[in-house]
């Protein structure tokens, strides 16, 4: 009872987690609050690869969906024995959570390249990566950041957004992994096999 208590409590963290997600992703649309530069295209490469929106985002609330769900007790009866069903729900719940860490995984790796990428903004030279050769040390070296003169103030814009969705992703990739850890330790502890035995259905 106590897992299972633990289990949707984690599963619950994920749902304000992918919220937020969301809300981030579509404000890097939106440099400092203008939505001009959406429409005509000038904005960083990896805000279209919809790391927040869909995938730390809309994948994350139906895989907290499916967990939930299957923390259900009353879920426990899709087999003739209580055993097991358990052997199925612990199953779909490694896989589910899995699959969370996949999702949430993607959101992390596309917002760290988008944050070492730097903004695409307007310099002296037009509109370019003005910091796309610096291998991410424009981020500890703010006397630089005036070189982006369009968007105002897009440097920190990116930056906080970014690195926002870096920790919102990391949450669920650690939430999802505890939940891996936890099914797993039932299995090879000995809670309950996952192998069906014969005469139990």
């Amino acid at each position: 009872m106590g897992s299972r208590k633990c289990g949707s409590c984690l599963s619950g963290l994920l749902i304000p987690l992918a919220l937020w997600s969301i809300i981030v992703n579509i404000l890097l649309y939106f440099p400092n609050g203008q939505t001009s530069y959406a429409s005509s295209n000038k904005l960083t490469n990896y805000v279209w690869y919809f790391e927040g929106i869909c995938f730390s985002g809309i994948m994350m609330l139906i895989v907290a969906a499916v967990l939930l769900v299957l923390e259900n007790e009353s879920n426990y009866k899709c087999c003739q024995s209580e055993n097991c069903s358990k052997k199925y729900m612990t199953l779909l719940s490694m896989i589910f959570s899995a699959l969370g860490i996949a999702f949430s995984g993607y959101c992390l790796v596309i917002s760290a390249l988008g944050l070492v990428q730097g903004p695409y903004c307007r310099t002296p030279d037009g509109w370019e990566y003005a910091f796309e050769g610096t291998a991410g040390r424009f981020l500890t070296d703010s006397s630089i950041w005036t070189k982006c003169l369009e968007p105002a103030h897009v440097v920190e814009w990116n930056i906080i957004l970014f690195s926002i969705l870096i920790a919102l992703s990391g949450l669920q990739v650690i939430v999802c992994l505890i939940r891996v850890v936890a099914q797993l330790s039932k299995i090879l502890c000995g809670t309950y096999s996952v192998i069906i035995q014969p005469g139990i259905i």
